[in-house]
């Protein structure tokens, strides 16, 4: 999963260079009120001194700050090539030059603020994109944005407040985006400008992480324990507290490691049931968990997008040819030419075949026999069962009788839990066939029907069409597999021909365990003597327990002293649970395990077998079949003809924008590729 984040950034920089802002990138925005302690929060990230810093408003343009993790083999590679240190700085707009300086870092960030926002405190909403390359940071991508202020200063306009908040939320309102609310301690957290804003795009609070910044700083007497244990304001995602250096201290250039040791001796001293969740490390890996995962949750609706983008963007681009004379003709042959290389996609007999993927129907081949196939093999038969939670299943599936061989309903109880476990594996199935027959339609649009191209609606229209087919089968190929699941469950057919040799087992120990147990009888429990146990009714038992005891008569009482008249106990004395088994109890679940096994290989074969069946016939083969009658009933309308055949007019004018976007995408979508074939189970 530590691969994501460099994903992530690899598509910002695609991205950044045709300065698109279409695609909505998993990031963290750092929001907070001018002079809260943002920048310095970034700066103890990162480990050095790189940001401007000062009183006032200091941050005028965002700062897309991309924290990239080299091992330090690596950097000591890179200065044995000629670059000293091993840690170094990239910026976008200088393109390939290479800062090792930090100094230079920082001025080179001022000049470029001066030069888009001017030197008199204005702002701008173009961002600064840096990237810091270092053995001692975690994979992070992070957003500096200016402070909230109230009243405009120097060349500021009037409604400053009003063009720093909409800068802020335009970033924040990315429902991919995690905001880092930063609040200073010695202020009310009540008052905090940045959860104010931060609830504004994010009422439930799930992508909010709320930093406290100048611990040090609080009133003599007041301490933050009911803020960082989120008595005052509760933040689902939790409240970090970190201290900063002091203008002083940079001033007297008091470096970041030397700052955060001492922030770690204060949180010791002053919080110390704390200490271990708070603090810059700690805010740094939490950053980087709630990243990865939030990347995680994001990719595939990206990898979507992408690549419905892309086909609108190739569309864009190839729109062009003679006018349509014959509209219905011409409708009706698109239609048709779709569905015929849809269905020959899945059948193999494409035109163009693809080279550098598994697509369409081997790929559908590989999730049944390869990826599902492999899964359910992975799945354990007796996973989650211990010893002796088959003991304790074996005792109450006899109530209050103590059993003299192994109950047969706790073979069935147990074995309805495991096979119980094929469900989610066998619905993934269906889920991974649903997704590759969606990329079969962008398959078909890129590769196969060049004309549709040239008409962007018909082509949105048939995309909307099939992905709607699609979703009224996804449901009944659902119920179906989980029906697949219930017929296993609602029948344990214990006659099964494959099942009879572990029948044999169970059988043959029984019989053991019989004629060990009657040959024992005389000498190991003596009729006159047995121990207590209780009231003891009637085992009536079918098959080999039946005739072994005669009903015998309960004895009052259940004292050490009250006999037992007419009953024999087999049973030792019941003792706690962490005890050693004895070697009766480790017989019987021996073959409760052993049955299990057989029974549940016996289901997993038949599962295996039955779920690709059921997928072919309710969602693959079904959709063939009903795909061009379903393409012509939605769409072969007069009075659609004129819509869908309609050619973009100023197609000329836009192309070498589209051109541009289209590579960007492309681009975008080989970076994706790369983890395409990641496991999810």
């Amino acid at each position: 999963m530590e691969a994501l984040i460099p994903v992530i950034n690899k598509l910002q920089d695609v991205f950044n260079t045709v300065g698109a802002d279409i695609i909505q990138l998993p990031q963290i925005a750092v929001v907070g009120t001018q002079s809260s302690g943002k920048s310095s929060v970034l700066e103890s990230l990162v480990g050095r001194d790189l940001l401007p810093r000062g009183t006032g408003i200091v941050t005028r343009r965002p700062l897309i700050l991309q924290l990239v993790h080299v091992d330090p083999a690596d950097a000591r590679k890179n200065e044995e090539s000629g670059r000293e240190g091993e840690e170094w700085g990239k910026f976008l707009h200088t393109k390939n030059k290479i800062y090792t300086d930090f100094d230079e870092i920082r001025q080179e960030i001022e000049n470029e603020t001066e030069r888009i926002s001017g030197n008199n405190k204005g702002i701008s909403d173009e961002p600064i994109h840096l990237k810091i390359f270092s053995p001692h940071v975690v994979n992070l991508t992070l957003v500096d944005l200016p402070g909230i202020t109230k009243v405009p200063v120097g060349d500021q306009p009037k409604d400053i407040e009003v063009q720093i908040r909409d800068l802020i939320l335009k970033h924040i309102s990315n429902p991919n985006c995690i905001i880092l609310a930063v609040t200073a301690a010695n202020t009310d957290m009540a008052t905090s400008e940045a959860l104010k804003v931060a609830r504004e795009v994010d009422p439930d609070g799930r992508r909010t992480l709320a930093v406290v910044t100048k611990l040090d700083l609080m009133d003599a007497g007041t301490d933050a324990m009911d803020v960082l244990m989120g008595r005052v304001i509760p933040v689902k995602l939790g409240l970090i507290g970190v201290v900063n250096r002091s203008q002083l201290d940079i001033n007297n250039k008091k470096s970041v490691a030397d700052a955060i040791r001492d922030e770690h001796a204060f949180l010791q001293k002053k919080y110390p049931s704390l200490a271990n969740r708070n603090g810059t490390k700690y805010l740094a890996r939490t950053l980087n968990r709630l990243l990865m995962h939030h990347i995680r949750d994001c990719l595939p609706e990206l990898k979507t997008r992408i690549n419905v983008l892309a086909a609108q963007y190739q569309s864009l681009l190839s729109s062009y040819g003679e006018p349509v004379e014959d509209q219905s003709a011409t409708l009706l042959q698109l239609i048709t030419k779709f569905a015929t290389e849809y269905c020959n996609t899945i059948e193999g007999t494409a035109k163009y075949i693809e080279t550098a993927e598994l697509c369409g129907g081997a790929r559908i081949c590989y999730i049944f026999h390869e990826t599902f196939g492999r899964t359910l093999e992975s799945v354990d038969p007796l996973g989650g069962l211990s010893t002796i939670d088959i003991l304790t299943a074996i005792r109450n599936a006899t109530g209050p009788r103590p059993s003299l061989f192994v109950p047969e309903v706790s073979f069935e109880l147990l074995v309805k839990k495991q096979v119980k476990r094929l469900e989610e594996p066998s619905l993934r199935c269906v889920e991974l066939v649903h997704e590759e027959m969606q990329r079969i339609i962008q398959h078909c649009s890129n590769y196969s029907t060049q004309e549709l191209q040239r008409f962007p609606k018909l082509h949105e229209a048939i995309v909307e069409v099939v992905t709607s087919l699609l979703r009224k089968r996804l449901p009944i190929t659902n119920e179906m597999v989980h029906n697949l699941v219930a017929i296993e469950l609602a029948y344990i057919n214990t006659k099964h021909p494959d099942f009879a040799d572990a029948c044999g087992v169970l059988n043959n120990n029984i019989e053991e365990q019989r004629r060990n147990r009657m040959r024992e009888l005389p000498t190991a429990v003596p009729r006159d003597k047995a121990p207590a146990a209780g009231p003891q009714g009637e085992q009536d038992g079918t098959g080999n327990w039946r005739g072994m005891l005669k009903k015998g008569e309960e004895a009052p009482g259940s004292g050490p002293g009250s006999p037992l008249k007419g009953a024999v106990n087999l049973l030792d004395v019941p003792v706690p649970v962490a005890r050693k088994l004895s070697s009766r109890e480790q017989r019987d679940c021996e073959v409760i395990e052993r049955l299990i096994k057989s029974y549940f290989l016996i289901v997993r074969k038949n599962i295996q077998d039955s779920v690709p069946k059921a997928v072919m016939h309710f969602l693959v083969n079904h959709v063939k079949d009903s795909l061009q009658s379903e393409l012509v009933g939605q769409l072969y309308k007069s009075g659609l003809l004129n819509d869908l055949l309609t050619e973009s007019e100023d197609m000329a004018q836009r192309r070498k924008e589209a051109a541009d976007m289209l590579q960007a995408l492309q681009k975008a979508s080989q970076v994706i590729a790369e983890i395409r074939e990641t496991h999810l189970w």
